[in-house]
């Protein structure tokens, strides 16, 4: 079978363990712009859902990994729908979730819940077992200056598309809030935050911070101060609530080839310098290798508070 680099891991994830990711969205198709973004500019905006990828194709691939992994003694906790976009764009999510389903291993699904007020969005996310929704604001404002999303996007059916999915769901429900400094990470926005959070009730609530490079210069985490505040606003409203502001650690599994390792990996996941090394060893390959992609346009390397970053440059003419 041919290696389309769009699975690729098992990665390391906070949430989530040992995590298979699958790549169903070229790059970069979105209905957002996030400023933080770690994967770059969104090239191409619809709303409008597409057929990118045969699901079936893609399932098979996540099959082969997974043979692979077991082989070679790796564990993998989840097939997690991690996109170089937004996955619910995917009009084949649903199809791609039921393979995927057959290979006995949970599939989460991370999603920006922009397209989650339609109902076929709704019924096929429904499918997967674990569902992390993301909710950086509740306020027009903040929303159009941290998501920058779609112009016709609406705030309002995106927040009773969260409230519907959230009643009817029987998988895990998890919600994930970004904090930008001077952005949303007011104490007035939080506190509106954590009572929308309270209405949807998520199994647990995740706060992040910026760790990897973001795509707009001037984007800042908040201070440790701001964001004790922001976990106090939650915790008084919500059961768990948990900080992801650490580094998830090296675990990345190598396959051999290294080419194909790093392209499938950082399309979605930059990846650091110290993680690329241990890669590139278990890979047994060398400095060379790594600077003949970064030569060949195909990575970037990138610092970001003082550390250095690789991670997929999109294809030319994408």
């Amino acid at each position: 079978m041919t290696d389309s680099g769009l699975v690729f891991g098992p990665v390391p994830s906070r949430r989530l363990g040992q995590s298979l990711g699958i790549n169903n969205i070229p790059a970069k198709v979105c209905t957002y712009a996030c400023v933080y973004c770690q994967v770059g500019r969104t090239r191409r905006m619809p709303l409008a859902r597409e057929a990118f990828f045969d699901p079936e194709a893609l399932a098979a691939e996540a099959a082969a990994r997974v043979d692979a992994a077991r082989r070679a003694g790796e564990r993998i906790d989840a097939l997690t729908l991690v996109a170089d976009g937004e996955p619910t764009l995917d009009r084949n999510l649903g199809r791609l979730v039921d393979a995927l389903r057959g290979l006995a291993i949970p599939v989460a699904v991370i999603s920006n819940a922009s397209l989650i007020g339609l109902p076929d969005v709704r019924e096929e996310l429904a499918r997967s077992d674990w569902v992390s929704l993301k909710v950086d604001a509740v306020d027009e404002a903040a929303w159009r200056r941290v998501n920058r999303p779609h112009p016709r996007l609406a705030l309002a059916a995106i927040q009773d598309g969260i409230r519907a999915f959230a009643r009817d769901y029987r998988g895990t429900l998890v919600t994930e809030t970004l904090l930008v400094a001077g952005v949303n990470d007011g104490e007035e926005h939080l506190a509106r935050v954590a009572a929308f959070l309270a209405e949807v009730a998520p199994a647990t609530a995740y706060l992040a911070v910026p760790v990897r490079p973001p795509t707009e210069r001037g984007v800042r985490a908040p201070s440790a101060a701001a964001v004790n505040r922001a976990y106090q606003a939650l915790a008084d409203r919500l059961p768990a609530v948990e900080l992801l502001t650490g580094y998830e650690g090296n675990a990345f599994a190598a396959s051999g080839d290294l080419r194909a390792d790093l392209l499938g990996i950082c399309a979605v996941h930059p990846m650091r310098e110290d993680a690329v090394a241990e890669l590139m060893a278990r890979d047994g390959a060398g400095p060379a290798d790594l600077r003949a992609l970064v030569d060949s346009g195909e990575l970037a390397e990138v610092t970001h508070e003082g550390r250095r970053f690789y991670l997929r440059r999109p294809p030319r003419g994408t």
